[in-house]
């Protein structure tokens, strides 16, 4: 069973994204891990938006951690970053599959209920993993198997009840390249919250730990 959610909305230039794809490239090979502090559920949405805002097309988003731990959230923030309004994504834990419209195709998968490859398969996941659409699949860790060898893997986990860290791992050219945008959009936002006179004297605390 699928639910399709389309808003109709004029779509961005996707010209930024792209130049700033060409730009990390070069770069991606090393860019393999990264990990930030999400201090709030607003953080993971905000999180989600620039991963949004970052995407390319075609990229696949396995997302993992226990209940509650913020992957609906995040993929809200993704798609409203894609210029889908938040208040229309809902987690597809019921119907398993959302599809949204925005400046990309945007495919939500949850698999908590499946129990077995062959569900998944039932479901057409693998139909997706081609062309520019995005697909964001809560749960993914159930079946990596059934996941295609380039993916932006990200595992949300709890530190207390209000924050959680993300770690996300990048599998292949595409989703090296997407975490190597990732962190140079976080390396600009740091870089235009830190008041020139202090820039030299800043610190790192409060910063994306990198390993």
């Amino acid at each position: 069973m699928r639910s399709r959610t389309s808003a109709q909305h004029s779509r961005p230039t996707t010209t930024a994204p792209r130049k700033a794809h060409a730009a990390a490239q070069s770069r991606s090979a090393s860019s393999a891990i990264w990990t930030v502090a999400l201090p709030s559920r607003i953080a993971t949405e905000a999180f989600g938006r620039i991963i949004g805002r970052s995407l390319a097309g075609g990229e696949t988003l396995a997302l993992s951690g226990e209940l509650g731990a913020g992957k609906t959230a995040l993929v809200r923030g993704i798609a409203t970053g894609l210029g889908t309004p938040s208040n229309q994504v809902t987690s597809p834990t019921f119907v398993l599959i959302h599809e949204y419209e925005g400046r990309l195709p945007l495919i939500h998968v949850d698999l908590y209920r499946l129990r077995s490859e062959a569900e998944a398969e039932g479901i057409g996941l693998q139909e997706y993993f081609h062309g520019n659409i995005v697909t964001a699949i809560e749960w993914a860790d159930k079946f990596p198997e059934l996941l295609p060898s380039d993916r932006f893997e990200l595992t949300l986990q709890h530190n207390t009840p209000t924050t959680r860290t993300a770690r996300m791992i990048a599998h292949g050219p595409r989703a090296c390249t997407l975490l190597a945008v990732l962190k140079q959009a976080a390396r600009q936002r740091r870089r235009a919250a830190t008041p020139s006179a202090s820039r030299k004297t800043a610190t790192g605390r409060g910063r994306p730990r990198t390993s």
